[in-house]
């Protein structure tokens, strides 16, 4: 009798300490067979749901429904939707096949259109065809225009080559233009070639410049070379200073080396100071 409830007893022993075991595993398999149905895998399992579960895991998969026919998925049922939202969904498709065929997009079904979204939409293709003509982008299709809107694409056209030509961008053609437009761009590229030396860019000719257009550039040269000689920058070119620039900066330069010395920060040579600034130096900097 003793042997069979020591037996008794460590089952019951081995019960109760194994139930929170397998309830946590039980639990943890729920929560992944729920999560299973939420992503609809095919590991789930709804006889495992609760009934709270099952209505939420309905409703969540509905408005998922809805949103992937709103976005157009494949994934989109549309058998499963409700009167209102099959209604909602229609007009909300018509409005995007209206603004993709008034936008000129590829989507766009023209069947689909009423006669007065049709005739907007025409409206809409051939005046962006105008504006395509006239800037010499897109799909330009001069079959399209009237004899009028031809000329006015043709003025554009030359208007555009003409700036086009004066900014030195674009797709300049010098045989389009007129004796006074060809010599306004003339004009024009000299000024930009005089402001490109200037401000030491790479499009400079020098050969193209005039007597003052060279002097200001030299000295716009001068000043930059100046600045960076000051700022300590790797351009500076020490043997373009001239006496007075090379003058002015070593008194900065020993300045700023007197300065450094005395308040302890920055870089100190002390041995460029004179006699009067080295005595004037704190006892702790000598």
């Amino acid at each position: 009798m003793k042997l069979d409830s020591k037996k008794y007893f460590v089952a019951q022993w081995a019960c109760f300490t194994l139930l929170p075991i397998l309830a946590l595993a039980q639990s943890r398999d729920l929560a992944a067979n729920l999560d299973a149905c939420k992503a609809g895998r095919s590991t789930c399992d709804s006889s495992l749901l609760t009934s709270s579960e099952t209505a939420a895991l309905a409703t969540m998969l509905h408005a998922r429904n809805v949103a992937n026919c709103r976005n157009g998925l494949d994934s989109c049922d549309r058998s499963k939707l409700s009167k209102p939202e099959a209604i909602a969904l229609a007009v909300s498709d018509h409005k995007k096949n209206v603004s993709a065929c008034a936008g000129g997009l590829h989507n766009c079904d023209p069947s689909k259109l009423t006669p007065s979204e049709a005739r907007d939409s025409f409206l809409a293709d051939h005046d962006r065809n105008i504006t395509d003509c006239k800037d010499g982008v897109g799909a330009c299709d001069h079959s399209k225009l009237s004899v009028p809107e031809a000329g006015s694409v043709a003025t554009a056209r030359r208007q555009l080559n003409v700036s086009d030509c004066k900014e030195g961008v674009g797709i300049c053609d010098h045989s389009e233009l007129t004796p006074p437009e060809a010599e306004l761009v003339v004009t024009a590229e000299h000024r930009r070639n005089a402001q490109n030396c200037e401000s030491g860019w790479s499009q400079c000719d020098r050969s193209l410049l005039t007597p003052p257009e060279m002097a200001r550039t030299i000295n716009a040269e001068q000043q930059r070379n100046l600045a960076a000689c000051k700022d300590g920058k790797e351009t500076c070119d020490y043997a373009k200073l001239s006496p007075a620039e090379s003058k002015t900066l070593a008194d900065a330069e020993h300045k700023r080396n007197y300065v450094a010395c005395l308040k302890g920060y920055g870089y100190c040579d002390p041995s460029r100071l004179t006699a009067e600034e080295t005595s004037s130096l704190p006892a702790s900097a000598h």
